[in-house]
């Protein structure tokens, strides 16, 4: 669920700032936000605690699955204090608006950078995550 939320949630994010008039753009963006960023933190969670320890080729994909999953978490964290903060202050015209949306395409990149490398343990070494 995190890279379809956090996918979806910055492209509205990005859609908002091509056609200023649709707020609820922006909305829908904060809200998969908050969603997605409690999804990745159960997943990062239930990662670290279930999945067991792996040897050679697919430990090192592992161990890359698992640095790029702590990697989004952080990046969704900061974004959604930052996006909370701007949210809570009304303040619309910054440069920490472009900072949490900067974030946020990083925290999109990340996510989808640990979805592929979790689904090469799956499919490629048979690995259930």
């Amino acid at each position: 669920f995190p890279i379809v939320l956090v996918a979806i949630g910055f492209l509205a994010e990005f859609a908002f700032l091509l056609f200023k008039k649709e707020v609820c753009l922006t909305k829908m963006g904060f809200y998969l936000l908050i969603i997605g960023t409690i999804a990745a933190c159960a997943t990062w969670l239930s990662g670290d605690l279930f999945t067991s320890d792996m040897a050679g080729a697919a430990g090192e994909i592992r161990d890359t699955h698992e640095l790029l999953a702590t990697i989004t978490v952080v990046f969704l964290i900061l974004t959604l204090l930052l996006r909370s903060f701007l949210l809570y202050k009304k303040i619309e015209k910054t440069k920490l608006k472009v900072l949490a949306f900067a974030l946020y395409g990083l925290a999109a990149l990340s996510v989808t950078a640990t979805g592929f490398f979790g689904g090469t343990l799956v499919y490629n070494y048979m690995m259930p995550l």
